[in-house]
């Protein structure tokens, strides 16, 4: 059976909203929605540009609604954490009263039957309100607003002019049984590779398949790879703040070209060696986890595919002077 990584990239903006969509904003806090005027009619939300001649438009708004009138809406029968309610509702498109364009947002109808096209909704406001499309908690079905909670806000002095939201993505990727190999090797501090019986190149890595005679490598080709090698290229990380950064100083990521071998470990870290004075043809050797420090799981930690593979330290060896190897960096 496969085994998947799973791992989650997750990093903070701050956005300008500028006049139209910080008036928006602004208006939502007040309870309010509004539109801006075009050729076509009432645009809601706002755009600074006419969608069908992309003229900037003039600032005129126009407050809407807050009523409106389903036009279609698919039910969702399983909400995930990432939806507005934790119940199953609709996503509706909503023209609001006043409005030439549909709205997108959730109806809570309590269940598909209750909702059709050319129902008549109304929105539930949060309480406290910050200046999001979600200051509307839902729609819900009537002609009267709702209230989800006590009355909270009180209206900025100088409108919302920024926005502050997380993006988050996450990656599930399977796990090559070569991999896993690899990690088990890592243990009894080996760098594991394996070499091709056609073409004779050794490989590290990757879904343990030879790229160029695309035959499939088993344990029977695995070879144990130099535990010495070369810098051939580095690049130095200033960290930037985002949710979970450990770091707070430069930290080098280097290639290293293995003895012997065709084989480039890409980003590796670097041991006991400052940024400023990693270089080119440095001559550098594997520092292994000792058992109590042993990383657990995944593909093994900043090493790669090989887990307990802390990093490379220099080995007081001569450089190489070669001026091709910042060219090897595959």
């Amino acid at each position: 059976m496969t085994r998947f990584d799973e791992s989650t990239i997750t990093f903070p903006y701050t956005r300008s909203l500028g006049p139209v969509m910080g008036a928006f904003m602004t208006g939502l806090t007040e309870k309010r929605i509004l539109g801006i005027r075009a050729d076509a009619g009432v645009l809601v939300p706002p755009m600074e540009w006419d969608p069908a001649t992309g003229a900037e438009l003039a600032h005129d708004f126009v407050e809407v609604g807050p009523a409106g009138t389903v036009e279609s809406w698919t039910w969702v029968p399983s909400p995930s954490e990432q939806h507005l309610l934790d119940h199953p509702f609709a996503f509706a498109f909503i023209r609001l009263d006043g409005a030439s364009t549909p709205l997108l947002h959730a109806v809570d109808a309590g269940s598909p039957d209750a909702i059709a096209d050319g129902a008549r909704v109304a929105p539930r406001w949060k309480g406290t309100r910050l200046g999001r499309i979600d200051d509307i908690a839902c729609f819900v079905l009537g002609e009267a607003p709702e209230m989800d909670g006590e009355e909270a806000t009180e209206p900025a002095d100088d409108g919302v002019q920024m926005m502050d939201y997380i993006a988050s993505i996450t990656y599930r990727n399977p796990v090559p049984a070569s991999v896993d190999r690899a990690i088990e090797a890592s243990k009894d501090n080996r760098l594991l590779g394996m070499k091709c019986p056609a073409c004779e190149r050794v490989y590290s890595g990757g879904k343990g398949n030879c790229p160029i005679d695309a035959l499939e490598l088993g344990p029977q080709h695995e070879v144990d790879l130099p535990e010495v090698g070369t810098i051939t290229n580095f690049t130095i990380v200033t960290p930037v703040p985002y949710p979970g950064q450990t770091e707070t100083e430069p930290f080098v990521r280097a290639f290293v070209l293995l003895d012997g071998t065709d084989v480039i470990l890409s980003y590796q870290p670097v041991i006991e060696l400052p940024a400023a004075d990693v270089r080119v043809g440095q001559r550098v050797s594997a520092v292994w986890a000792s058992p109590a420090e042993e990383i657990d799981g995944g593909a093994g930690g900043m090493g790669g595919a090989y887990g307990n593979l802390l990093g490379w330290i220099p080995n007081g060896e001569p450089d190489i002077d070669d001026p091709d190897l910042v060219n090897r960096i595959f």
